[in-house]
């Protein structure tokens, strides 16, 4: 197996960074690819007011999760969990050797790290620990230097194995820049975003967001921050047919948004995180919902939403019932319940006949996803809830 390993402070991590480690990993035909944040650098001391190695770590992963590689890309702590001294590039590689020992390593790295590679400590030790892989933005920054790299190195240290490669149109710029753009409130384009978006909700980098007011340009990446990448196409989507629904039906286009980028945030919280947030946020829970992890996630979104992003009474509930329904439901529930069912990244049989009869009759469409949802839980041999029941008879003209 041919494992990359990306090391750097991360600080934060920006596109330059996802597109230079993917154009690498796709050029060497990788199998793997390890993405070790610093712990402490010996070339150069973290800014004061860095975010934490924990925060670091925490955006390091979503910009993983950016590249689209699933788990074919690996975030490691292992410099991280370094309890004292300088992380040394040479005494990383010696680990992940031992953790690898048939796999064949290789170093990426950017065009000012390889040009200094003979300086680090212990070179030729790394040379022989991996190979080396090294980019630069444009052939005609980085060719010539390269050359000379190249040579000094072979003729220095006959075992290196070096491949060198430019990225045209790859981000140019430096974190330090990067850091001064986030603090006068720019520089959104530069990162993915849901790295973003947890630099806001976390008020890293001195941006100091106020999470109760955010524009949707900013409540987007902070809701998408949230997710598993994955995920984040159908939230996407939900918003785009809520806005579609909201408008077919005479609904508040914003809150419809709002509601559907925060619909799905507690998601990807197994079932200890999410009864957590239950007592956290006194939560009531009925039999049912005790042991379906499922249904959770909608009372737990709910509450994220309002207390982290003051969302109203309308936008709440509908989150909170986006899964369930109930009887009586409003037109925003409803509208959020539908455009969670029917965003255009669904694909299930009779979806396009449910999206046109949405179009035509909301409640006859709401009526339609009710029962389909019964049929289907009842098909897994899989309780209803007493709640989705409740909505279906309540527009069926039925006494629950």
């Amino acid at each position: 197996m041919k494992i990359g390993i990306y090391g750097g402070t991360f600080n934060p991590p920006h596109l330059g960074h996802i597109t230079a480690a993917r154009a690498v990993f796709e050029t060497l035909k990788l199998d793997k690819l390890l993405i070790v944040p610093d712990g402490q650098p010996p070339h150069k001391d973290l800014p004061p007011d860095s975010p934490s190695p924990e925060q670091r770590l925490a955006l390091t992963r979503l910009a993983a999760d950016y590249m689209g590689l699933g788990d074919r890309v690996e975030v490691s702590d292992i410099e991280l969990r370094q309890t004292a001294g300088k992380s040394y590039t040479v005494h990383t590689l010696a680990r992940l050797h031992d953790l690898y020992p048939e796999d064949e390593l290789w170093l990426l790295m950017g065009a000012d790290m390889f040009l200094t590679l003979h300086l680090w400590r212990e070179p030729a030790e790394i040379l022989s620990l991996a190979g080396i892989a090294a980019f630069g933005r444009t052939e005609a920054d980085t060719e010539e230097l390269f050359a000379v790299q190249r040579d000094y190195l072979y003729q220095t240290f006959p075992q290196a194995r070096l491949f060198t490669l430019t990225i045209p149109g790859v981000v140019d710029i430096s974190s330090t820049e990067l850091r001064e753009k986030l603090v006068r409130g720019e520089g959104a384009s530069l990162l993915a975003p849901a790295v973003y978006g947890l630099i806001l909700r976390e008020g890293m980098y001195g941006t100091g967001a106020d999470l109760t007011h955010l524009p949707l340009r900013q409540l987007r990446p902070a809701a998408l921050s949230y997710l598993n990448h994955r995920r984040i196409p159908h939230v996407l989507g939900t918003e785009q047919e809520s806005i579609r629904l909201a408008r077919r039906y005479g609904a508040d286009v914003e809150k419809a948004r709002r509601a559907a980028l925060l619909h799905d945030c507690t998601k990807k919280l197994n079932m200890e995180e999410q009864l957590a947030l239950c007592r956290q946020y006194g939560i009531p829970l009925d039999e049912l919902e005790q042991r379906a992890l499922k249904l959770l996630h909608a009372k737990t979104g709910a509450a994220i939403a309002r207390n982290v992003f003051g969302v109203d009474d309308e936008i709440y509930s509908a989150i909170r019932w986006h899964t369930t329904g109930h009887a009586g439901m409003t037109l925003l529930e409803k509208i959020i319940y539908l455009a969670d069912y029917i965003e255009p990244s669904r694909d299930f049989p009779g979806v396009e006949k449910l999206r046109r009869m949405c179009y035509e009759d909301l409640d006859k469409g709401l009526l339609t996803g009710l029962e389909m949802t019964i049929e289907e839980m009842l098909g897994m041999g899989n309780p209803v809830h007493r709640a989705t029941l409740e909505a279906r008879d309540a527009l069926k003209g039925l006494k629950g």
